[in-house]
């Protein structure tokens, strides 16, 4: 069995989500957890009336977005980092997201097939 990633998106740009998700399934990534976030901008600004000018300072930041979760094999982790960029544009770009994975040491609850 290959080593598996917990794969980590912070997806910026909401109207993207859809299509992310359909390219997850055409590279066989079988499930994934979606929740709904918020940037540490918008909760400071919102409780913090005077740093309401810290969110202009977070270049392309938004005030929403949502958070993709999926643990895959290791070896998808390029080709999604590859889709991202081609439905949602450069993650060098400030404002597009972020994508980064962690090691998963055990997992219990998925399907085997789900993992290859």
């Amino acid at each position: 069995m290959s080593k598996l990633k917990l794969l980590i998106i912070i997806l910026n740009r909401e109207e993207y989500l859809d299509e992310l998700l359909e390219a997850f399934v055409e590279l066989d990534v079988r499930g994934a957890t979606v929740i709904d976030s918020v940037g540490m901008g918008q909760i400071i600004s919102d409780k913090f009336p005077v740093f309401g000018g810290l969110r202009s300072l977070m270049q392309g930041s938004r005030p929403y977005n949502k958070t993709i979760l999926t643990v895959i094999p290791e070896e998808k982790v390029e080709a999604i980092e590859r889709e991202y960029g081609n439905i949602c544009g450069s993650l060098d770009e400030p404002g597009t997201g972020l994508l980064f994975t962690l090691p998963v040491d055990y997992v219990k609850g998925l399907p085997d097939k789900s993992l290859t």
